[in-house]
């Protein structure tokens, strides 16, 4: 290379620098070599001495795939990218000239993550990175889900109705592989109510239901600091409440804080089971008017909540859907799950930078 297009790129990187460069203050926040060995470990890598091309840094992809997350892009974007930035090729350990990823081997990568485990215990491992940073969970978890949209389906009565009674899309359409390809069979309807409440003559219209496709990201935050400890993903059709009992925060104090999704016997059965403390919103009684200390304390309770509610504009969901343009582009609930665990992580590099600036400044 020219010695003068040398000085000039470094010169470029360090304004780059100068100007804050948020991947630096990201990989200053983050310890990521922490993460290589569950990674080498979760995903079988050898030491080379069958010979062939070497595979990429496993804790260079990783970050590949939180940028992809922060950014919600496509593997061939992701590649695409990777080689334009010169930000991001800094950040991964690339040089000019370097051999870089490819959209298949991102997506390999981010299959054998989900297919081995890996992604998961690395959230763990995370979380453990936050309690040796002081970052204990200590005042109580908020538990909420939010929808997250993907590509639409249209199948007729009879594929919709072969889809519910938990056929394969193999099974659907055996005559068509290329199209079985291309149905999520996991993913199902279910109607959004919400949205700002509307008045006429100084009465509260109804709410407006509107259909969404795709899946629900169920998670679990920590009160105090905010990150998700614990998350799941379903199908956008099922129940809250239901998984109340699998996003449950280990290692955490006994409040927990839900609307009235969550509210049954039977959820305030198990937790009382378990020492919990729920305080979680009671429902207005039918036919009777909302007695005034219960809407008192469920005001309280949304005060609490508005930390994970997407309808505030400022929580866990809000975040992820605002600045990280949330959308399910894959086919099936484990790359769904993959999708929505790395946008978790994503969430929480952002969380804990958050948390370390404002004690530098304090």
């Amino acid at each position: 290379m020219d010695p003068k297009s040398l000085f000039s790129l470094n010169d470029h990187l360090e304004m780059l620098s100068r100007h804050g460069d948020p991947l630096e203050m990201l990989e200053r926040t983050v310890d990521f070599e922490y993460f290589r060995d569950w990674l080498v470990e979760g995903l079988g890598y050898g030491d080379g001495g069958k010979g062939g091309r070497p595979p990429f840094d496993p804790v260079a992809m990783f970050k590949i795939l939180i940028l992809q997350a922060q950014h919600n892009l496509s593997d061939a974007r992701m590649e695409y990218m990777i080689r334009d930035r010169l930000s991001w090729m800094r950040f991964l350990g690339f040089a000019l000239g370097d051999r870089t990823p490819d959209e298949s081997t991102i997506r390999h990568f981010r299959n054998r993550m989900t297919e081995t485990g890996t992604l998961k215990r690395v959230m763990k491992a995370f979380d453990w990175q936050l309690h040796k940073k002081g970052y204990i969970p200590m005042s109580g978890q908020i538990i909420d889900a939010s929808l997250v949209p993907a590509p639409k389906q249209r199948n007729t009565d009879d594929e919709r109705q072969a889809i519910k009674d938990g056929k394969s899309a193999q099974d659907i359409w055996p005559d068509d592989p290329a199209k079985a390809a291309q149905k999520d069979t996991d993913a199902r309807w279910t109607l959004k109510i919400g949205g700002k409440v509307r008045y006429k003559d100084g009465k509260p219209l109804p709410m407006i239901a509107l259909p969404v496709f795709g899946y629900k990201s169920h998670i679990s935050i920590d009160r105090r600091y905010g990150f998700i400890r614990a998350g799941e993903v379903t199908s956008a059709a099922h129940a809250d409440g239901r998984m109340l009992r699998h996003v449950i925060a280990e290692n955490s104090s006994s409040e927990v804080w839900a609307d009235t999704a969550y509210r049954s016997k039977a959820n305030e059965t198990w937790l009382a089971d378990r020492m919990l403390t729920s305080r979680i919103h009671r429902r207005k009684p039918k036919g009777k008017p909302m007695p005034k200390a219960t809407a008192r304390a469920n005001a309280a309770k949304s005060a609490i909540r508005a930390r994970v509610d997407p309808s505030t504009g400022s929580g866990v969901f809000a975040h992820q859907k605002n600045r990280f343009g949330l959308f399910i582009r894959t086919i099936g609930i484990k790359r769904a799950e993959a999708k929505l665990t790395l946008a978790n992580l994503a969430y929480n590099f952002d969380r804990l930078i958050f948390h370390e600036r404002r004690a530098v400044t304090a």
